[in-house]
């Protein structure tokens, strides 16, 4: 298929976007565990659903294009992309990772991958030379969230990738909160990009998924050889559904980071927030390199309400904006990190990383704007403590 250097076009027609046996504009729900073989050692491309099936080879292709990779991969959810990834360390092995990441990566890590010998450690990726001093015989890699989760905290994955690929390091982004219609590591040096498909590529929360892609042949046959072998692969149905949620990536995001970008602005000047994260803010720390790798600032907002607020009274307090798990669907969520997305993560650390108890994740959905903000106002003057 030709490719599109056009984001927009190669969100529809990037990848495998049609069926080239009946001329279908949809790659059909390929539905089937096995192929039949002509004989021996004579297949038609394809032997099993787990080592291959042209749904999910089509949305493969598909994230591989739009991400500017070698190879895709599509596992059952992003946990299952990340440990496939993980898979290609040993023991004796360390990974560095950001400061603030999500709860599940550190939980893999601290209490799966800690068991076998990988061991990691916290570093601060947003000063490059801070960075660089955490560098040790047995770091193997760097595992990077920008902007992170859930601080919006921003790393420089250029100024970061040069100074691993010095010391011999692999470089892995997670980009589910950009998508690569506002954010594409690899070509800023990236090795292995990974995504929560589930977020806003898939975009409906109705769907779980993961997804990898990687910049070189040698990294996509070691991630297929630990697809195949361990399994964890996205099925034909969620790869139909995840294709056709990227089919409108871009107009979704442009409507949820217009949203974001107001709601951001209406938290900001109201009295009774004490603090706003988000990287789209001329006054956020990290503006000015977000504003140099990523088209805007995304649609994550994190904030901190002042003392004589109730957080507790303003999750029960909200109407349109829902207190649920999970991100970047098309209607507004909001979560406690420190209880939810974030509890696998000790308090101590949480604490000295700035994941306090009274942080709020908004994830601002594609809702009429001022019926957000208007469900955020009445929420928070319910929940100042008179």
């Amino acid at each position: 298929m030709k490719k599109y250097d056009n984001i927009n076009t190669a969100l529809i027609h990037g990848g495998v976007s049609i069926d080239e046996r009946t001329g279908a504009v949809n790659v059909p729900i390929y539905q089937t565990s096995t192929y039949k073989q002509d004989g021996l050692g004579k297949m038609r491309g394809y032997e099993y659903s787990r080592t291959g099936n042209p749904t999910r080879e089509a949305l493969e292709s598909l994230i591989a294009e739009l991400e500017g990779g070698v190879a895709g991969f599509a596992f059952a959810s992003g946990m299952a992309a990340t440990a496939a990834v993980l898979s290609l360390f040993k023991s004796g092995d360390r990974i560095l990772i950001s400061a603030n990441v999500y709860g599940g990566t550190f939980r893999i890590l601290d209490k799966i991958f800690n068991n076998f010998g990988l061991t990691y450690k916290i570093s601060d990726t947003e000063d490059p030379g801070s960075f660089e001093k955490d560098i040790t015989p047995d770091v193997k890699a760097v595992l990077i969230e920008s902007p992170a989760n859930p601080l919006m905290t921003v790393t420089d994955i250029k100024a970061i990738s040069e100074i691993a690929h010095k010391h011999g390091l692999l470089v892995i982004v997670d980009n589910t909160f950009m998508t690569p219609y506002l954010q594409k590591p690899i070509p800023l040096g990236a090795d292995i990009v990974l995504h929560s498909a589930t977020k806003y590529l898939g975009g409906h929360s109705d769907l779980v998924a993961g997804l990898a892609v990687v910049n070189s042949k040698e990294l996509a046959e070691k991630i297929a050889f630990i697809q195949n072998a361990v399994g964890g692969v996205l099925a034909p149905f969620d790869s139909f559904l995840l294709i056709r949620g990227i089919k409108t990536l871009s107009v979704r995001m442009d409507r949820h980071v217009f949203n974001a970008e107001k709601a951001a602005r209406f938290l900001l000047s109201n009295k009774a927030v004490k603090s706003v994260y988000y990287p789209g803010l001329e006054n956020d720390k990290g503006y000015a390199v977000n504003k140099k790798q990523a088209k805007n600032g995304g649609a994550m907002i994190s904030f901190e309400l002042h003392d004589n607020y109730n957080i507790r009274t303003f999750f029960e307090s909200l109407e349109l904006v829902m207190l649920a798990e999970s991100l970047g669907g098309v209607e507004s969520l909001v979560c406690h990190p420190s209880s939810m997305t974030h509890a696998s993560i000790p308090e101590d650390i949480r604490k000295k990383v700035g994941i306090t108890d009274g942080l709020i994740r908004l994830s601002v959905g594609i809702e009429d704007i001022d019926d957000i903000l208007a469900d955020l106002a009445q929420a928070i003057e319910k929940s100042e403590i008179k």
